[in-house]
């Protein structure tokens, strides 16, 4: 792993559900590694972190406990956030640890008690400043969105964790909605349909693969299948099935309808002018879980808006994270009390 010398002694972090990536200033995306940490429950030791500690998830004795830390887009454990966080920022300095300025994305609707949890867990991981930034509002900057501009533009990212939705116009989000509905859904998903179907039970590694290689929200020109092996809920022995990518569509049908239900919500909430030029520019998406393949087709029939994937939708968060660095100075320090600000204009 290279060692970075970084300017200014910044960091953006995309803190998601299921991966952790990092941006320094003036090198780009520096890690990329899954929010995945084991540990020996009889005495509390470190195993593993990062992707590792993945590849225990599922294949771990007794003693030994692989998680992840983050839940939903939000901190579920905060010692082992912290300590997850301690050792990627150690990772990509070596072994001077400094104290960076640390910019953090965080959900839309994000809690106060939620928003000092990542707060603290960046203080207690070493840094020496910690900034809050929106999800929609970095991804959208990643994307290349002017977001400054006096014009409506409609960003939908879909994360491990939460599916963070929307309307920027001027700096800020005119109508947004967050839910905790995204990557992780389309997994248990497919675990849920199999099991049903098949009276099989596969794990969330395996039910992730699918849905990376198969998956899919709208029909494919060309069907594809895939075989998979589970435990059989019948006999308890292995046993091979094969899935195709139908049944993904079939099996994601309840979550994709939850994200499209969003989407027109956040319209319905929309000023007309906004509305216009969204209908214009179409709907940007973002994120791994707008990766799944016919997502902007499907996102296209539900609301008769032209919806586009970004570029690398995976990091668009990350790099959004990054381009706010550039005016990090701006940014009141310490804390942005982005719940409490909130709940002061509503």
């Amino acid at each position: 792993m290279e060692v970075y010398e970084l300017p200014g002694n910044d960091i953006g972090l995309d803190l998601g559900t299921a991966t952790i990536l990092i941006y320094v200033k003036g090198k780009g995306i520096v890690l990329k590694e899954p929010s995945v940490i084991a540990y020996d429950k009889d005495n509390d030791e470190i195993v593993a972190i990062g992707t590792e500690a993945r590849k225990m998830l599922g294949r771990t004795p007794e003693n030994i406990v692989a998680v992840r830390p983050l839940r939903d887009g939000v901190i579920s454990n905060f010692d082992l956030t912290a300590q997850m966080l301690k050792h990627f920022i150690k990772k990509i300095c070596g072994g001077y640890f400094f104290k960076p300025r640390i910019m953090i994305c965080v959900p839309a609707m994000i809690t106060e008690v939620e928003e000092r949890a990542v707060y603290d867990a960046a203080i207690e991981a070493g840094a020496r400043r910690a900034y809050l930034i929106e999800e929609p509002i970095a991804a959208a900057i990643g994307a290349g969105i002017d977001i400054s501009a006096p014009r409506g533009s409609m960003i939908v990212d879909i994360g491990g964790g939460t599916t963070d939705i929307a309307v920027l116009s001027l700096k800020d989000s005119v109508v947004s909605k967050s839910l905790k509905v995204a990557g992780d859904k389309f997994d248990e998903a497919i675990i849920k349909y199999v099991r049903r179907k098949y009276s099989v039970l596969i794990g969330e590694r395996t039910a992730e693969e699918v849905k990376i290689r198969i998956g899919c929200v709208y029909p494919r020109e060309e069907e594809l299948s895939m075989a998979v092996k589970g435990r059989c809920l019948v006999t308890g022995l292995p046993k091979m099935i094969e899935i195709t990518s139908e049944e993904t569509r079939e099996a994601f049908h309840e979550v994709s309808t939850s994200v499209l239900d969003a989407i027109h919500s956040v319209l319905e909430s929309t000023p007309p002018e906004l509305i216009g030029d969204i209908a214009e520019s179409g709907i940007i998406l973002t994120g791994g879980g707008s990766c799944i393949y016919g997502m902007d087709k499907l996102v296209s029939k539900h609301t008769g808006i032209p919806a586009h994937l970004a570029d690398d939708p995976v990091t668009c968060v990350a790099r959004g994270t990054g381009a706010a660095l550039e005016n990090l100075d701006k940014i009141p320090d310490g804390l942005l009390y982005i719940a409490k600000n909130k709940r002061e204009q509503s």
